[in-house]
């Protein structure tokens, strides 16, 4: 497709280099059905963007599924070399994916570079553990040798959310071929175009063997067929609790292993000795208000100590009014255009439950009418109860739910007392109460005194309905999950032990 040039809502001229072809066993395909893909700060449609046919799908995997055992002939050494040169071919066009990223998504061109430099890294970091995936050895009676080795599923069917596209493109397809897989990637459909640019470099490179990577774009039904095509090893899929659902029913038609992370509602837990500045502007950031609020891991649900409460608050709801929402390709916008008019009606929809069921408005709680057609909404805080519906469900928003407490036992029953189990995260100076609260909030990830942070060799995941399932993400925890543990009892003698 030839470049488009787009005018972003404060003027500025952007030239997109954009891909709207499939990448299929090696080749750029299109396809007869067509949806489209818009630019959610402006509404302006961005490319016609094929659906994914039975066939093709089928394709994707049978060529990931060949290529796969070609990979694996390739040493491991030039694995990671190939892994490397991809990795620098993708920062040489970090403007070009840069650009589809901001026009596709809404987020800030500011934060949205970051996940670009991320995506590059991550094929090199996984192209480095290529020879930390090992068995172990068990002791046994005897002259045998019992001992287990780590292979590959053959085929990772890979579904993306559409909060950092590019990057968990990159996330997915460096772990699935680090661990001796081939992959068929489906982005959302919100936010297809890095993930099909990324396939054109990988189509024109010539670094991998053709067909080891696939990149396949359509709605839940094109979803549906990859996660039940019996050619898929392993289903990896980061998304809401409702679309985890929905990929755990449909690979359960074949018994296919799955790999989830999920939503999460997290507590933001706040104790009367911390400084107060420093909680207030840990809450403020803990709410990725930067991603307009849509990320699995923000914080919230700020709850906070009654010694502290009111000054807290304060602080909380003057940092969310100092947030500059507006075009998210200007360098200084704090905070940029919710995904998608589905998404954007979605969140007003909670903002408007919350006011009916009586919860206290402290500020935002509004659209922005940054330009005609653009999906830009205020940062909200309510003061809520803790069974009111935005304090129990994820919003995926920027909306952040505040509750008093005062009783430590009441205060981890609130905490521990919805149906997900992602992140918290824990604020106070005193490190006993710092790991006694840590070790009893209900979730996969605790943080004290910070809300975020996590290294790329520690594990990531969730509890409850927030995933977890099939183990972790994120370093050798993610390239586990992504193989099958083979056990291997050698019987040195020539006469058969029975």
């Amino acid at each position: 497709m030839p470049n488009q040039t787009i005018i972003s809502t404060s003027g500025l001229e952007v030239t997109l280099d954009i891909e709207d072809y499939m990448l299929i066993s090696g080749d750029l395909v299109d396809a007869s059905d067509h949806f489209t893909t818009e630019n959610p700060a402006t509404g302006e449609i961005l490319a016609e963007v094929p659906i994914a046919t039975e066939e093709q799908v089928d394709n994707a995997v049978r060529a990931a599924e060949r290529a796969c055992d070609s990979w694996q002939e390739i040493s491991m050494a030039d694995r990671r070399r190939k892994m490397e040169q991809f990795a620098d071919l993708l920062r040489n066009r970090t403007d070009d994916i840069l650009s589809l990223e901001v026009a596709n998504n809404g987020s800030t061109i500011s934060k949205l570079r970051s996940d670009i430099k991320r995506g590059a890294h991550k094929f090199e970091y996984f192209g480095g553990l290529i020879t930390e995936i090992k068995g172990d050895t068990n002791p046994v009676d005897g002259p045998q040798i019992s001992f287990t080795k780590r292979e590959p599923y053959g085929v990772v069917a890979r579904t993306l959310p559409f909060n950092h596209p590019a990057m968990f493109a990159c996330d997915g397809i460096a772990a699935a071929i680090a661990a001796g897989n081939g992959i068929v990637l489906k982005p959302s459909e919100y936010t297809p175009l890095s993930a099909l640019y990324i396939g054109r470099l990988i189509a024109e490179s010539d670094i991998f063997p053709e067909g080891l990577i696939n990149v396949v774009t359509g709605g839940s039904e094109v979803g549906k067929e990859l996660v039940e095509h019996p050619g898929v090893g392993i289903v990896s899929h980061t998304g809401g609790v409702p679309s985890g659902k929905k990929v755990m029913a449909s690979a359960a038609k074949n018994i296919t292993s799955v790999s989830m992370e999920l939503g999460g509602k997290n507590p933001f837990i706040v104790f009367p000795d911390v400084a107060v500045e420093k909680a207030a502007k840990g809450a403020v950031g803990g709410m990725s208000l930067t991603w307009q609020g849509q990320s699995c891991q923000s914080g919230s649900r700020l709850l906070a100590h009654s010694e502290i409460y009111e000054d807290l608050v304060d602080r909380v709801v003057q940092g969310f009014s100092e947030m500059e929402t507006g075009d998210p390709f200007d360098e200084n916008a704090s905070m940029g255009a919710l995904v998608s008019k589905p998404h954007f009606e979605r969140v007003v929809d909670y903002i408007e439950t919350a006011k009916e069921e009586g919860a206290n408005l402290l500020t935002g709680g509004e659209p922005i009418e940054e330009t005609e057609g653009g999906y830009f909404i205020q940062p909200t805080i309510f003061e809520v109860e803790p069974d009111m519906t935005i304090a129990q469900e994820e919003i995926f928003g920027p909306v952040l739910s505040v509750i008093e407490w005062s009783d430590y036992d009441r205060m981890i029953e609130i905490a521990n007392g919805v149906k997900y189990g992602l992140t918290g995260s824990v604020w106070t100076e005193d490190f006993s109460t710092a790991f006694q609260t840590a070790d009893e909030i209900d979730a996969g990830i605790v943080w004290v005194n910070m809300h975020f942070g996590n290294p790329i060799n520690a594990p990531a995941g969730g509890f409850k309905q927030s995933g977890g399932i099939g183990g972790k993400n994120h370093g050798i925890y993610e390239l586990r999950n992504l193989t099958r543990e083979k056990h291997i009892l050698l019987n040195p003698d020539r006469e058969p032990s029975i």
